[in-house]
């Protein structure tokens, strides 16, 4: 369990954490491209400015993270959650974003050209 860690401008480049409990974690400034966090609870995590290139989020929870800035250019986002979460600002270029969760999310700003995207 990795509850509140502060993993602020680590390099977690292709780690694997699947179903880990990353809830309000501090991964400001992560590189955390190619991660595969299936499942990992993220929930209130700041993950302002942080690199998620290509991660697979598949049903991970992101509810009320604060992903301002962050980099989630072709990131798997199928059945995640990122209910009341923050996004402002953030790259979801070619994200996908089928059966997401985005009630109360704060998209303005957010590129999300060449998202796929279904209810």
């Amino acid at each position: 369990m990795l509850l509140g860690v502060d993993l602020s401008g680590a390099n977690l480049l292709a780690a694997t954490m699947s179903n880990a409990d990353l809830s309000d974690a501090n991964l400001t400034d992560a590189n955390m491209t190619d991660a595969n966090m299936t499942g990992a609870d993220l929930s209130g995590a700041d993950l302002i400015g942080t690199t998620l290139c290509k991660a697979n989020l598949f049903t991970a929870s992101l509810s009320h993270a604060d992903l301002s800035g962050a980099d989630l250019s072709g990131t798997e986002l199928t059945d995640a959650s990122l209910a009341g979460a923050n996004p402002s600002g953030a790259r979801l270029i070619g994200a996908r974003l089928i059966k997401t969760r985005l009630d109360a999310a704060n998209l303005s700003g957010a590129n999300l050209r060449g998202a796929a995207t279904a209810a």
